[in-house]
């Protein structure tokens, strides 16, 4: 494949993967002025991003096995069209309660977008290109956490809150526009021959007894769920608690996702000298260090800005090493059920992080030391799922794909 091709798939996979993470990051900004408009308080604020994580991580479940049967395409358009819908719903909202469900239809609908993406790389490569291109999508896809939250608060300055919606429901028709002229359907008929609903079924089977699977999902997933904690409280921390202004906030935010997304692009590179196992081991459990640390600060009575923000950009950092390549050899040997596995892999990781989000909920109070109890939590179970999923034989067999 050539430079410009590689490239040109993973614009179109990274847009199509950013449109549902869009609607979360150009919203945050928004989350106290949402709870101000509906006379909400934070908890429910929260539940409206929380319940678009669940339906997330559920509706993958759904999309995998079917893209597996019907092509990749198909359910794409079903997926970015019902989310274009629920969005100019939501910007019609007139309490918490229908935003909250409305949230969920439109969390379902983006669903399509991050189980999809990760199987159309799946059914290109394999292997050090597979964590090329993973990571290369990830660039793309790292326009959202970098400018969604500054847009957002542009959108909020100008319409209000409500303009938030009516923007993300344009980005989807976009994306629909693109799925037809651009994207090539990579499933081909003779590929979905063998797919169907008892497949699908046994294919979960076969996935939820893959101990090895279902070790890199959660490293995955514990890594994520520290994100997902940063992302459901760092707005209420930094402008209520820190002070900060919607833009500069936004400004701070992106600022840790460039981190993030900078460094995955390393990944080829690192994979390919020092082998993807001990780049996961290595980074997971460097971060785990870091966020042992911002923990100890504030557990010890600190308070300043910098200091957060300066260990999460170095954890952001980490986490790019940790991702994209553990996706990439949780998929490796499933390559013939690849949206089945891409959507398990999802579904698991946005339910943890719904999870973690839901019980860092209970204890938050609008400082820091929740919301990085959180974060740091999350990094240490990912350090000991790393050394235990990647420390036999059958992780050296893995490391050599």
């Amino acid at each position: 494949m050539t430079s410009s091709r590689f490239f040109r798939i993973a614009l179109v996979l990274g847009l199509l993967s950013a449109i549902g993470p869009f609607a979360i990051d150009m919203y945050l900004p928004a989350l106290p002025e949402i709870g101000s408009s509906l006379d909400a308080a934070i908890g429910p604020v929260q539940m409206s991003l929380t319940v678009f994580f669940l339906a997330l991580g559920v509706g993958q479940l759904l999309y995998g096995p079917v893209s597996d049967m019907v092509g990749r395409k198909p359910p794409l358009y079903f997926g970015l069209g019902l989310f274009a819908l629920a969005s100019i719903g939501c910007a019609l909202a007139t309490d918490i309660q229908i935003l909250i469900a409305l949230r969920f239809v439109q969390g379902l609908g983006a669903a399509a977008g991050m189980a999809i993406p990760r199987a159309v790389v799946r059914d290109l490569h394999t292997g050090n290109d597979a964590a090329r291109l993973m990571s290369l999508l990830m660039l793309v896809f790292s326009v959202s956490p970098i400018l969604a939250p500054l847009a957002g608060s542009a959108v909020i300055a100008l319409t209000g809150w409500r303009g938030v919606f009516w923007a993300v429901s344009i980005a989807a028709v976009i994306g629909l526009a693109t799925i037809a002229w651009v994207l090539k359907e990579t499933r081909p008929a003779a590929e979905r021959v063998e797919s169907s609903l008892g497949s699908a079924l046994r294919a979960y089977g076969v996935l939820l007894r893959d101990t090895h699977y279902l070790g890199l999902v959660f490293i995955g997933a514990f890594a994520m769920a520290g994100f997902f904690t940063y992302l459901a409280n760092s707005s209420f921390v930094m402008i209520d608690h820190y002070g900060l202004s919607p833009t500069m906030y936004s400004v701070a935010f992106g600022v840790n996702a460039a981190a993030f997304f900078g460094a995955a692009q390393l990944n080829g590179m690192l994979c390919e000298r020092f082998g993807i196992v001990r780049v996961v081991k290595t980074s997971v459990s460097a971060c785990g260090l870091v966020m042992t640390a911002m923990f100890l600060y504030y557990l010890g009575g600190g308070d300043a800005l910098a200091v957060l923000i300066a260990l999460y950009f170095i954890a952001s950092a980490l986490m790019g090493f940790v991702i994209p390549t553990t996706s990439v050899l949780a998929l490796e040997q499933h390559g013939a059920i690849a949206g089945t596995a891409s959507a398990l892999l999802g579904t698991l990781q946005m339910l943890t992080g719904a999870v973690v989000m839901t019980v860092v909920g209970f204890f938050t109070d609008g400082r820091p030391l929740p919301m990085v109890a959180g974060m740091a939590g999350g990094a240490l179970i990912a350090v000991v799922l790393a050394w235990i999923t990647l420390g036999g034989r059958r992780a050296t067999r893995y490391a050599a794909g």
